[in-house]
């Protein structure tokens, strides 16, 4: 078998990610699909920023596949490679700790991402906050969102210099705070 085009192993992963999603939502009001989130992603990182690494682009898709599926790193490993597993795995939550521990490792961890982590971790962020502030959880008060923001820029505050566009990006994110 002929190996995969950077193109094709794209949409494979987007193929993937949507299958491994299909019965989750967004806690927004509409209750979006889950997969919408993954590929705004990828979309952030592509169209407004120029980034056309596909295994930047592909963990940007499957990031949340281990942390909110029954995914596994090997799975992704195996189908992907170790790039995107690598990036994957440097942004993904251990779901079996308290939130309140996850979120104090996101801010010690971060100024050790690598670059495509960090890439991957800025996107969600700022998609995150874009979310939030257009259309909040409905059982979130406004304390809760505002806290969000906050933590959200001492993650990004602490990641090492990636991207001015893409940090940018993240400030106007972040000047939506409620």
């Amino acid at each position: 078998m002929t190996p995969l085009t950077p193109t094709a192993r794209l949409l494979d992963a987007i193929h993937f990610a949507a299958q491994r999603h299909r019965d989750q939502r967004r806690k927004d009001r509409e209750a979006s699909p889950y997969i919408n989130h993954p590929v705004a992603l990828a979309q952030l990182l592509a169209v407004d920023i120029g980034i056309d690494d596909p295994d930047v682009l592909m963990a940007a898709i499957l990031h949340d596949t281990v942390e909110d599926t029954e995914t596994t790193l090997d799975e992704l490993r195996e189908r992907f490679g170790a790039a995107v597993a690598g990036i994957v795995d440097e942004v993904t939550d251990d779901k079996a700790l308290p939130k309140h521990q996850r979120k104090a490792l996101q801010v010690a961890h971060a100024p050790h991402k690598s670059p495509g982590a960090s890439l991957v971790k800025l996107a969600d962020k700022i998609c995150n906050l874009r979310d939030i502030a257009s259309s909040p959880p409905a059982d979130w008060s406004l304390q809760r969102r505002r806290e969000y923001f906050d933590w959200a820029k001492q993650v990004i505050d602490g990641l090492p210099p990636v991207n001015a566009a893409l940090l940018a990006l993240f400030e106007q994110a972040y000047a939506l705070r409620p």
